[in-house]
C-alpha cells in the first residue's frame, strides 16, 4: 500500500507541476497576445490619421501659398511617423521601437498643431467645408488614438505584472518572455500632445 502511494505520488506530483507550468505559460502567451492586439488598434487609428493628413494639406495648400514650410514640415513629420509605426508594428512592446514611435507621433502632432494654428489666419480656409470636415475627422481620430494608446498601455502593464510576479517570473525567465514597453509621451510634451488639435471654425 505504501509502495502504491509512493508510485502514485511519483506520477501525480510531476504531472501537477507540468500542468501548473503549462497554465502559467499559456497565461503569459495570452497576456502577450492581448497587448499585441491592443497595439493593432493603435495601428488602425494612426493609419486613419495618416490618411487624413494628405487631404488636409492639399486643402490648405490652395489657401496657404506663403506657408509652404509649414505644409512641408507636416508632410515630412507624417513620413517619419509612418516609419516609426512600421518599426513598432514589427515588434510591438519593444522599448526602442515604442520610443521611436512616440517621438515621431509627437513631432507629427506638433506639426499638425502649427498647421491648424496658421490656418486660423486664413478666413476663407476656415470657412472651407472640406477643411472643416477634415479638421473634425482629425480631432475625432486624435481621441481614438488616445483611447487606443490607453488600452495598449493597460494591456502592457497587465502582461508585465504577470511576467514579474512569482512564480510566473520563473516560467517567464526560462521561456524568454521579455518585458513590453508602453507607448509613453515625454513629460514636457504631454500636455500639448494629449489634447486633440483645437479647431474653431
Amino acid at each position: 500500500m505504501i509502495f502504491t502511494i509512493f508510485m502514485t505520488a511519483l506520477f501525480v506530483i510531476p504531472l501537477a507541476l507540468a500542468l501548473w507550468g503549462i497554465g502559467i505559460y499559456n497565461g503569459l502567451i495570452t497576456a502577450r497576445n492581448a497587448y499585441k492586439n491592443a497595439f493593432a488598434q493603435i495601428d488602425v487609428q494612426l493609419q486613419r490619421r495618416f490618411d487624413l493628413i494628405p487631404n488636409l494639406v492639399e486643402t490648405a495648400k490652395g489657401y496657404m501659398r506663403h506657408e509652404r514650410e509649414t505644409l512641408e514640415a507636416v508632410v515630412a513629420a507624417r513620413a517619419a511617423a509612418q516609419s516609426g509605426l512600421a518599426a513598432a508594428k514589427a515588434n510591438p512592446g519593444d522599448p526602442e521601437a515604442m520610443t521611436q514611435l512616440a517621438s515621431a507621433q509627437q513631432q507629427l502632432s506638433a506639426g499638425l498643431g502649427r498647421l491648424l494654428a496658421v490656418a486660423e489666419a486664413y478666413p476663407e480656409l476656415k470657412a472651407n467645408q472640406n477643411m472643416m470636415q477634415l479638421s473634425e475627422a482629425l480631432a475625432s481620430t486624435e481621441n481614438r488614438v488616445a483611447f487606443a494608446r490607453q488600452a495598449y498601455n493597460d494591456s502592457v502593464m497587465a502582461y508585465n505584472n504577470q511576467r514579474e510576479v512569482f512564480p510566473s517570473s520563473l516560467i517567464a525567465q526560462i521561456c524568454n518572455f521579455a518585458a513590453a514597453a508602453p507607448l509613453e509621451i515625454a513629460a514636457e510634451k504631454r500636455d500639448a500632445v494629449r489634447e486633440a488639435p483645437k479647431v474653431s471654425f
